[in-house]
């Protein structure tokens, strides 16, 4: 895997950052408690999140899994707010992989670009986009979970938190011109 152009040269996770060179990998486990909505209620369960759809992406036509493309990220967007009941539209944080590798991230900002846009809403910049990496690293099989329970603690505290180690956004995603 050290032989991979993945990993960070400067020893820092910047995802979607002018200055990413790569990600870090670390290591890590998460767990959440998952029950039917009815069932935690019953319970008196305190309830923090509500998964009204799942969905995932594996076209198996990418160059390398270290760059998706576009339009298989932009599909399995599309196939999970269709289960979940719901349009980009209404999606305001995304808790994107961001890996920090140039053509990783490109590649997801791109198929999140597709599958935004094509929502109608015309107004720009309406959705937070943060990545967890850049806060612990790529936890590798870890890292779904992560990223879950950093957006429902987000919400749940009503925070946005930083993607931190960004001090400017890399200038070829035109963050001004996209919904995020």
């Amino acid at each position: 895997f050290s032989k991979t152009p993945a990993l960070s040269r400067t020893g820092d996770c910047r995802p979607f950052s002018d200055q990413a060179d790569g990600t870090m990998l670390g290591e890590g486990m998460g767990m959440v408690a998952l029950k039917r909505l009815r069932d935690a209620e019953a319970a008196g369960d305190p309830i923090y999140a509500v998964i009204r759809g799942v969905g995932s992406g594996s076209d198996g036509r990418a160059k390398s899994v270290y760059a998706p493309l576009p339009e298989g990220q932009a599909r399995a967007l599309r196939r999970t707010y269709e289960n979940a009941g719901y349009g980009a539209d209404t999606v305001e944080l995304v808790e994107a992989h961001g890996t920090a590798t140039k053509a990783g991230d490109a590649a997801e900002f791109a198929g999140l670009e597709i599958a935004f846009g094509e929502s109608g809403r015309t107004d720009r910049q309406w959705c937070a986009l943060g990545s967890v990496k850049s806060q612990i690293g790529h936890t590798k099989s870890a890292a779904g979970a992560a990223g879950l329970i950093k957006a429902v603690l987000a919400l749940h505290h009503k925070a946005l938190p930083p993607t931190i180690k960004v001090a400017r956004p890399n200038p070829k995603l035109d963050l001004a011109t996209s919904p995020f």
